[in-house]
């Protein structure tokens, strides 16, 4: 992973002191609410509808166990002894006091880490597939790129006040997982003909009030023009996308207006001044950056090996754990393992202080000392031997870590919901529990297969409610929480916004509604399909039906 330099260090403890001295002025009343409130977001602070809420920076969603370890302590020592991470693979702390948050920083420093460009109309954290580097259907690998970007982005002078907040992220998988075309920029890695590795544009992508899937910006872009063409197209964004309405101020927005063809068009008419200058990107800069990434010292090992297999054959437990939540890695002997921190009862991706220290203990053991965040709230463990994944698994069960519902119906996405947000319209924690009681038989839940749900409190769509294939929005009816329902999204290669099945719910209601959607499903699959392949043949008039159909 990247590792800070001199000017590095020294600029996250300028900036700490800085904060420092802002914070003070402004308990001492010094500072005004209105002129503490951009110095605050600069640095990833929100004041929250019970207490300030810090969200840190997880580039590309990669931590080091030491790093992990610091979070723990944050948790412990500043927090109610736990964290939340996030969609796009960061972690908030909901629980701080602001005098605290200076001195909170300055732990992050220690350990290369910090909050700057969290919040605010700025380029956000860069992410990528958490698979990067080890999937076995990669093309490159893309986290050299989100580094890249990371370093060009941050404290841009140009894009330092945006029209609004901006999200890029950068997918070198066949299969994505990074929900590439839902992004401001999405960045594929993709071949031309000449077989030459570059990179496929996508602008215009987001979710929120105005869901809108990104159009293709740039077919092909060479390697060394990366950073122009994003160039380009912010800077378009930046000169046209409006300030007059927060509403209408997103990207997306623009693209809609002008139209794609013609917003290419500027963006290429600007692309062609400003390409081959001083953003060209040389092979010793690509090259550095590459260097922070080489592999680990893997072994020479076979797949498979005996106490695998006697393992799986011995234990139905760790052999269903296994089949979930083990992936192929791209080194013989080794395997890719997601925890699934969606354990019945807690908030999706809630990890307490005590958990976070055990894992930066299994990533020592297990995983050359890293661990990832992933874009659905989960973490991984990239590099395991598979040789070691029955101790590994026994480890995981002693702290709840062991879920083994990945990828099915309660491996959920979910925003922190009424419970912490002043944006939010309704709860989102106590629906996931419902949800999560309701279908607690987890051989139901492998029978169903891969079923995705995400909840957002609000329209802002913090968890990505428009892309769950199925998906819940909290919304308020005078004063009262209802949820809305909407059936076939999806945020994969195929991306599709769901569509709303008609009027709302009460709280008591959604448990029974998902009882009659899965219904649904188990009547109309065929063979082996998925719950989204079913939607998509059988359309959304079945579920409706079947949802609102008087009780005889």
């Amino acid at each position: 992973m990247y590792q800070y330099d001199d000017y590095d260090h020294q600029m996250l403890a300028d900036r700490v002191a800085q904060f420092r001295d802002q914070t003070d002025r402004y308990l001492n009343g010094k500072i005004s609410d209105a002129e503490f409130l951009p110095l605050r977001l600069q640095n990833g602070l929100y004041i929250q509808r019970l207490a300030p809420m810090l969200r840190i920076a997880i580039p590309y969603g990669l931590l080091s166990s030491r790093q992990v370890r610091k979070l723990a302590f944050i948790a412990r020592h500043y927090d109610k002894g736990y964290g939340h991470f996030t969609t796009r693979q960061n972690i908030q702390f909901n629980w701080l006091e602001l005098q605290d948050v200076p001195d909170i920083l300055a732990h992050l420093a220690e350990v290369e880490m910090h909050a700057i460009q969290t919040s605010g109309n700025c380029i956000r954290n860069t992410t990528t597939d958490q698979f990067a580097g080890v999937a076995v259907d990669e093309l490159e690998d893309s986290r050299a790129y989100c580094e890249i970007i990371r370093q060009w982005s941050t404290f841009h002078p140009e894009f330092a006040y945006l029209p609004r907040k901006f999200k890029i992220a950068v997918c070198g998988t066949k299969d994505d997982q990074a929900a590439t075309q839902l992004h401001d920029i999405g960045v594929y890695l993709a071949k031309n003909q000449a077989e030459e590795v570059g990179f496929r544009v996508l602008a215009g992508g987001g979710l929120g009030r105005t869901p809108v899937i990104g159009q293709e910006v740039f077919e092909f872009v060479e390697k060394k023009h990366l950073l122009t063409a994003l160039e380009a197209i912010l800077r378009v964004y930046n000169r046209h996308g409006r300030r007059d309405n927060k509403y209408k101020a997103r990207i997306k927005i623009l693209v809609k207006e002008t139209g794609i063809v013609e917003f290419r068009d500027q963006v290429h008419a600007e692309w062609e001044r400003i390409k081959d200058g001083p953003q060209t990107l040389s092979e010793e800069e690509m090259e550095r950056c590459k260097s922070f990434f080489v592999d680990p010292s893997y072994l020479d090992i076979e797949d498979n090996p005996n106490e695998l297999v006697k393992a799986l054959d011995a234990n139905i437990l760790f052999n269903s754990w296994h089949k979930q939540n083990v992936s192929p890695h791209k080194n013989s002997g080794y395997a890719i393992v997601t925890i699934c921190l969606k354990e019945t009862g807690i908030a999706p991706g809630d990890v307490t202080n005590t958990q976070l220290d055990y894992i930066a203990d299994l990533a020592d053991e297990f995983s050359f000392s890293e661990v990832r965040v992933t874009h659905h709230q989960n973490l991984v463990f990239a590099d395991v031997e598979q040789s070691n994944l029955y101790r590994f698994w026994q480890k995981l069960k002693d702290k709840s870590l062991a879920s083994m519902n990945l990828g099915l119906l309660t491996d959920m996405i979910c925003c922190p919901g009424g419970d912490f947000c002043a944006l939010a319209n309704a709860k989102s924690i106590p629906i996931a529990e419902s949800i999560q009681r309701e279908f607690e038989n987890i051989e139901e839940l492998e029978e169903l297969g891969e079923l995705r749900i995400n909840i957002s409190g609000c329209m802002n769509a913090c968890g990505h409610h428009h892309v769950g294939n199925i998906g819940i929005l909290g919304v308020d009816k005078k004063g009262e929480e209802f949820y809305q329902v909407s059936l076939g999204g999806s945020s994969r290669n195929e991306a599709s916004l769901g569509k709303i099945i008609g009027p709302s719910f009460a709280q008591e209601e959604i448990p029974v509604v998902l009882r009659k959607i899965v219904a649904v499903y188990r009547e109309k699959k065929e063979a082996d399909e998925s719950f989204l392949e079913t939607y998509k043949r059988v359309g959304i008039d079945p579920f409706k039906e079947k949802v609102y159909a008087k009780a005889d």
